[in-house]
């Protein structure tokens, strides 16, 4: 019972995800991912938090408007 219950739940929430982000695959050389984990971690943040907030900030920095909630 607690399968099929876990089961609808992740489909909910893929549903959701689907529906309202959009997916990134950035690569990125081995090693690297944990350097960047570490700097997010010491930052408070997690990865994507991390990734996403480099992002913007290159974009303010290069006078780009970043996109809008």
């Amino acid at each position: 019972m607690d399968d099929k219950k876990g089961t609808s739940a992740t489909r909910a929430k893929n549903k959701y995800n689907a529906a309202n982000y959009d997916r990134l695959y950035p690569y990125v050389a081995k090693g690297r991912k944990e350097i960047y984990e570490a700097a997010a971690k010491a930052a408070g943040m997690s990865l994507n938090d991390y990734i996403i907030t480099a992002i913007e900030e290159k974009l303010k920095r290069e006078n780009a408007e970043p996109p809008q909630e």
